[in-house]
């Protein structure tokens, strides 16, 4: 308590002892004006934010650069109403995604607007450890259910990961290099085990364009699994390799074409469970993606189509302590996805009509010692037509309608709908007020896993259907201020459960509420403070899968004394979470475990030499070396220390 005291008291102090009427500059005005922001995934087109009724939280390529040295998850961490289970846990562990109070069935990653998912998992979720910080452009958060455009999943949030495209230039490249430890808040190894490169190459020679990425990680010293005696548990290693090619031809003045293939892999070494040790634990995990995006622009309208496929294969090596024996896993997802999108906009009236027909195959190939689920049975396909129409008004008033028809072969159809309204209640040169309303639909199909799996599997399983309503506001003072504010309510229908008296998975309901604050000060050129809060209160939780904190309060400092420096920190407080212990293992069989709350502070900073051709960066991470738990019967990251270098050429 009194060091959450004490971080909160001095960033109190920064803000106070700070001139908060003080002379702007250009860059405050690009800094708070975040309306007039183009997105993209609001309705698959560009669109300015101030003209969606949807919470839409963008992370440029400016933030990407000055949080060098992080991963996708831990800056997607920082986003109110975001939390990752895991993210402070040894790379070697998989995170998941809560929205809100959400699961991560209930999160749809997108990669440049193509829905990514593992056929082979349980839920059907994407591993944002496939991902490489340095390949990315940008990244879009879409709250709430957008089913009408993106179809399943897509029921608390879908995050669009926008990678880099080339460079208007000739030839131009990056390199990026860093190294820097990893330990717990019990152990101090001097060694750098966490090591980094990438090397980018990319530009433009006529009407030709290319871009070349490739990402080397490594991280190895701490164990996954957390020690409770004197034993000292084996290193659990993380190597991941990130291939990113992207091709692109403008045939003339109307249409384009663009490609792009992904080669991702990571090894990696994990334990037995909570609290539990193993040194012969094994995995590896790659995913493949080739697509195409030919772009037609006509009088008053676009048109384009997205095909492409996916191939996540997984293994495992697994000690089977009951019969002695190490066993093998083998899972094969296959994914494909065609989307044909037109949108056409009647300049007369204001009014966007948009359109579409997305087709998707998937298939799940599973071999392990207790069973295997064959691709022939194990497959389903859906045709989805959809529509919305997005009007813009002259004088402030923004309207986005839709419905889309999922046919799915096994389940039959599902119509989901949605609608948003966005209304500048007062918008001039020293400020804006803009209110913002939205109710839709979503839904979740069953996995093939949930479907078909040989012990838990249930072929009479229902969609999940999930409704939510958001209201809120957003508010912009001259340069320094920017405050909004958000409450949802989602009401959860057939939710997929996993019955602990049947072992089999079945539908259940749950209902969530709450709401998200987030603000933004400026009050000097060269300071800037950000705070966020996430209330969440959920009805029931689910066996197997708690981890939701009730609150979640965020706030960061940002620092730039001169032109080419930067200073940041980041301060997080988790609120309390459960764990159900179904079997006693660690408390009294069918009761809670509770964890306690935690607080996190960071540090980084950049500092440019020769213009951006130059920048080396630091951070140290849980500077408090605080000792918590993220996951139950696992360790976490303490304090640590990186350093890198960036090179523009």
């Amino acid at each position: 308590m009194k060091k959450q005291l004490l971080i909160v008291g001095a960033l109190t102090c920064s803000f106070v002892s700070t001139n908060l009427f003080a002379q702007k500059t250009v860059k405050q005005k690009d800094n708070v004006e975040t309306l007039k922001e183009v997105v993209v995934t609001a309705t698959k087109f560009n669109l300015k934010k101030e003209n969606t009724g949807k919470v839409i939280h963008k992370i440029t390529q400016k933030q990407l650069q000055q949080n060098a040295g992080k991963s996708v998850i831990e800056i997607l961490n920082t986003i109110a109403g975001i939390d990752v289970r895991g993210v402070n846990a040894n790379p070697s562990e998989p995170r998941s995604i809560n929205v809100r109070g959400g699961r991560s069935r209930q999160v749809l990653v997108l990669i440049d607007g193509v829905p990514v998912t593992d056929q082979s998992a349980i839920n059907q979720e994407f591993d944002l450890r496939l991902l490489a910080i340095n390949q990315i452009e940008s990244i879009e958060i879409l709250k709430g259910a957008s089913s009408t455009l993106y179809g399943s999943g897509a029921a608390t949030a879908v995050i669009n990961i926008i990678l880099k495209k080339a460079a208007k230039d000739k030839i131009s490249g990056s390199f990026e290099t860093s190294v820097g430890t990893n330990n717990t808040a019990n152990t101090s190894e001097s060694s750098l085990s966490d090591r980094n490169q990438n090397v980018t190459v990319n530009g433009s020679l006529g009407d030709f364009n290319f871009l070349g990425s490739f990402s080397l990680t490594g991280v190895d010293v701490m164990s996954s699994a957390k020690s409770t005696t004197n034993a000292v548990f084996e290193n659990d290693a993380f190597y991941s390799k990130n291939g990113l090619l992207k091709l692109g031809y403008k045939v003339n003045k109307k249409l384009s074409i663009e490609s792009f293939l992904n080669y991702d892999e990571f090894d990696y070494d994990f334990d037995a469970g909570a609290f539990s040790d193993s040194d012969v634990n094994q995995g590896n995990q790659q995913q493949f993606r080739v697509g195409i995006r030919p772009n037609y622009t006509y009088n008053n309208g676009q048109f384009y189509v997205l095909a492409s496929a996916n191939v996540v294969k997984r293994n495992l090596d697994q000690y089977n302590s009951f019969a002695n024996t190490l066993d093998n896993y083998e899972f094969v997802g296959r994914s494909v996805n065609v989307d044909l999108v037109n949108k056409y906009e009647f300049s007369a009236t204001n009014i966007q009509l948009i359109t579409g027909l997305n087709y998707q195959i998937h298939s799940n190939n599973t071999v392990t010692p207790f069973g295997m689920i064959e691709k022939g049975i194990a497959n389903f396909n859906t045709v989805d037509p959809y529509a919305s129409i997005v009007y813009i008004s002259d004088y402030g008033l923004s309207v986005n309608v839709g419905g889309r028809l999922n046919m799915h072969n096994v389940y039959g159809n599902q119509f989901v709908y949605d609608g948003n309204l966005a209304y500048s209640v007062l918008k001039n040169e020293s400020a804006s007020v803009k209110l913002f309303t939205s109710y839709s639909t979503a839904f979740i199909a069953p996995s093939l896993y949930q479907l078909y799996d040989g012990f838990a599997g249930n072929v009479d399983l229902k969609p999940e259907t999930n409704e939510t309503f958001e209201a809120g506001f957003d508010v912009n003072y001259k340069d320094w201020l920017q405050f909004d504010a958000v409450y949802f309510n989602r009401k959860e229908t057939d939710a997929i459960i996993y019955d602990n008296t049947t072992f089999k998975y079945g539908n259940g309901t749950s209902d969530a509420n709450g709401f998200e604050v987030n603000t933004r000060i400026i009050p000097t050129h060269f300071l800037s403070i950000n705070a966020s809060y996430t209330y969440v209160d959920r009805d029931q939780f689910e066996d197997f899968n708690d981890y939701i904190p009730e609150n979640k309060f965020v706030a960061g400092l940002d620092i730039t004394p001169f032109e080419n420096v930067f200073f940041n920190f980041t301060y997080r407080n988790v609120g309390e979470r459960t764990v159900f212990d179904r079997y006693g293992s660690f408390t009294t069989a069918g009761e809670d475990v509770i964890l306690e709350s935690y607080q996190v502070l960071d540090f980084m900073t950049n500092y440019k030499l020769l213009g951006d051709t130059v920048t080396v960066f630091a951070a140290v991470t849980n500077i408090l070396n605080e000792d918590y738990d993220d996951i139950f019967g696992y360790a976490t990251r303490g304090r640590n220390y990186k350093v890198g270098l960036r090179l523009q050429f």
